[in-house]
């Protein structure tokens, strides 16, 4: 019975073996190397969305055209998650599946490493003692070579036999020391799969358990065991992991119970040896440790002889049969012990090593995926809010830019029709005080005192400072007319334009609009200017007789009649008919001049004329006279007009001649002033008009600057929220990065972290 049940075992074992290497690509480890790879390609991109992330927060940081959409934290913030992921990222790169072999001296750790990597890697053999921790990982070179710590020599390893001698040879290696063996991956699959393998010095030799367990065991994911099947479990050995059990929680524990092969020549007692051996194990692992439930201990305690494994294995590798030479009976069964071994103890540390070297980083990347997501929403949020806050100052500002400009040019249009209604009042008031005072120039000219004589010098300083006298005396009565209330008028306009305009400006610059712009103190200029304007005046203050001809005639014809009685001629210039040539050929005669001949013959002709009627006019007068009082009343006549004339001669002093002057200038200057009533009252209102549009446009530059600095800021206010429309959509997209990232993790964690568990 019991031999059938060998037999059976052995079939099924080579059908495992068989499939286990034709396929080696179905190895769980695969599991491990999948998943490393994909996480690593997940940091990856969490590495270059962070830098990103980091690279737009700090440029948003620094724009200084927006308001703090970012904080200095925040910045500081993903920086640090930048730094981090790149540690994690380089730890990740670095992971690997570690497996640690411990038990007592010569229990045959090494001879089970080897068996697993199908070569005589490291030394082992009968007395042979490991004396350092030996770790095996795979190298993608042809070579195999060793590293010593501390020392990046590469030491060439050609045989195992060298191998061996080297660590013999090596005096500085201690217990505590580390020889990384580096196996090509071309002789050993198993290392292709990122699996290291620590064989340790026995733990028994060494009292330095504690710097063990710190310094190779804490990111081991599975511990092995290997016993002595031709023993028990020694208190060493449970004591050394009792340790690994404090300081790691729930640690993957397998047994080997090595040399099984020795029970073959007590196969009566095998069943019994082999029970009491699962027994011990399975309350050590169960009851003592903790770390499996008991239905799950079948699977973590195995009996292996790992020698006739290698033996086999070595054997298969050279074209030999892996039965051949002298082998124990039930080595089929333990051989497919061993390789049950190695299925459960590569889906152990594929599961375990995924949890245990990614779990806790994954975690860690979803933590910062979100924390940065969170910090673009915020952004976001920040950037959209401003936004808002932007727009909605835009449209005030627009509103506003319009509403001043509609009510700038309907102010324009009113101001400019009240000012021409104040220039004309003024023009209308000015023109009819210039003519009362014209009327009353006479008493101005009286007031006038100052040494009078008829000599030309004094003469011409008299009239220049009568002049001034006229000029300063016509000023100040005018002034006196019109100045108040044309002032009135134009400040109550100002005020007007003042009041009119200043809801157009900010509300900051409201109060001080009297200092924007300054009034200053306006007097009207009634620049008459006397001295040109009675330049030409010509005084006559010779002595005239007032019974004298001439007077007479100018007193009864007037002056200009006057002249033309004494003259003889007209000053109005007939127009005499044309004259129809003789010779219709011959042009006419000019019309409308006199030849100079013709003029003189005019001249001579009209005072002949005048004499002839004055005399006959005396004869006849005289004759009548005479008859009529006779001589006596004549020659009375004659003497009371001598008497006169001497008496005018007389009292023709200088004062006299003062009113006579005083007297011709005023009818003189009257006429000239006359002329120019017109143009006094055009040019005082060109004053005023100037005076209300300088206010005006003084107010309008200030509005005009408050739409200036309207314009300023909606130009402003286009490129802030184009600013913000780009800095909105790249933390959403950003933040939806994020949400990516997270996806990402969840699926990795989904696809292998709870598929460990």
């Amino acid at each position: 019975m019991s031999l059938l049940f060998i037999r059976s075992k052995s079939i099924i074992t080579s059908k495992k073996d068989k499939r286990h290497m034709a396929d080696v690509s179905a190895s769980p480890l695969k599991h491990f190397v999948t998943a490393k790879k994909k996480i690593n390609g997940i940091f990856e991109q969490l590495a270059a969305y962070i830098q990103e992330s980091s690279v737009f927060l700090e440029e948003t940081h620094k724009n200084g055209e927006l308001d703090p959409v970012t904080t200095e934290e925040q910045v500081s913030e993903v920086k640090g998650y930048l730094s981090k992921v790149s540690g994690i990222s380089e730890v990740l790169a670095r992971r690997h599946m570690k497996v640690a072999f411990f038990g007592r001296t010569s229990n045959g750790k090494s001879t089970v490493i080897n068996a697993m990597l199908w070569d005589k890697v490291l030394p082992s053999g009968i007395g042979h003692t490991t004396n350092c921790f030996l770790r095996v990982e795979g190298t993608d070179g042809q070579d195999a070579f060793l590293l010593t710590e501390g020392s990046e020599e590469k030491k060439s390893v050609k045989t195992v036999n060298q191998l061996a001698h080297a660590l013999h040879q090596d005096e500085l290696l201690t217990a505590g020391g580390l020889v990384s063996v580096m196996w090509p991956n071309s002789k050993c699959p198993l290392l292709k799969d990122d699996l290291v393998l620590m064989d340790s010095p026995g733990i028994d030799v060494t009292t330095e358990l504690d710097s063990w367990i710190d310094k190779f065991c804490l990111d081991a994911d599975v511990f092995v065991l290997v016993a002595n099947s031709e023993s028990t479990l020694m208190q060493t050995e449970k004591q050394f992991f009792h340790k690994v059990n404090a300081r790691l929680s729930r640690p993957n524990i397998f047994i080997l119970n090595n040399r099984w092969d020795a029970s073959a020549s007590e196969p009566e007692y095998m069943e019994e040896v082999r029970r009491q051996h699962m027994e011990r194990c399975t309350s050590f692992l169960v009851d003592e440790l903790g770390v499996v439930d008991r239905g799950q201990a079948g699977d973590r305690i195995f009996f292996v002889s790992a020698k006739e494994v290698l033996n086999a294995r070595i054997q298969k590798a050279q074209g030999m049969p892996e039965g051949g030479g002298a082998l124990a009976e039930g080595f089929q069964v333990r051989m497919f012990e061993f390789q049950n071994f190695e299925r459960r103890f590569e889906e152990c540390i594929s599961q375990s090593a995924v949890k245990t070297k990614f779990e806790q980083h994954t975690v860690r990347a979803k933590q910062i995926a979100e924390e940065v997501r969170h910090i673009m929403d915020s952004v976001h949020v920040a950037a959209q809010e401003q936004r808002v806050y932007c727009l909605e100052k835009w449209d005030d500002r627009q509103e506003r830019l319009g509403f001043i400009e509609k009510q700038l040019d309907l102010l324009t249009q009113s101001y400019k029709l009240k000012i021409k209604e104040i220039t004309e009042e003024v023009e209308r008031q000015v023109s009819n005080a210039m003519a009362e005072e014209i009327r009353k120039l006479s008493v101005l000219v009286d007031e006038f005192q100052l040494d009078f004589h008829p000599s030309p010098v004094v003469l011409k300083v008299y009239k220049n400072e009568l002049h001034r006298h006229i000029e300063e005396g016509l000023g100040r009565n005018m002034s006196d007319r019109c100045s108040g209330s044309i002032s009135t008028s134009l400040q109550t306009m100002q005020q007007e334009m003042i009041d009119g305009l200043k809801p157009l400006l900010p509300v900051s610059l409201r109060g001080q609009i009297e200092l924007l712009v300054p009034r200053q103190c306006f007097t009207l200029s009634y620049d008459l200017n006397c001295d040109k304007l009675c330049a030409d005046f010509q005084e006559d203050i010779q002595f005239h007789f007032s019974l004298g001809w001439t007077m007479l005639v100018n007193r009864f014809l007037g002056p200009k009649n006057t002249r033309r009685a004494l003259m003889g001629y007209s000053d109005q210039v007939q127009r005499p008919l044309p004259l129809t040539p003789a010779n219709p050929s011959l042009p006419p005669m000019p019309q409308g001049s006199l030849t100079q001949e013709e003029l003189m013959v005019s001249m001579v002709t009209g005072l002949a004329s005048l004499t002839s009627r004055t005399s006959m006019g005396i004869l006849v007068i005289g004759g009548v006279v005479w008859k009529a009082v006779g001589w006596r009343l004549i020659a009375l006549s004659l003497g009371l007009y001598g008497l006169l004339y001497v008496y005018e001669r007389l009292t023709w002093t200088t004062k006299a001649k003062e009113r006579a002057f005083k007297r011709q200038f005023v009818d003189y200057a009257g006429e000239k002033l006359q002329l120019i009533v017109s143009y006094t009252g055009s040019n005082c209102s060109h004053q005023v008009q100037q005076e209300l549009a300088g206010s005006f446009a003084q107010l309008c530059q200030q509005v005009d600057v408050t739409r200036e600095d309207l314009e300023k800021e909606i130009a402003g206010l286009n490129q802030k929220i184009e600013i913000l429309d780009t800095l909105q959509s790249r933390a959403k997209l950003l933040r939806n990065k994020a949400g990516w990232l997270d996806s990402e993790l969840n699926m990795f964690t989904h696809q292998y972290l709870q598929q460990s568990r």
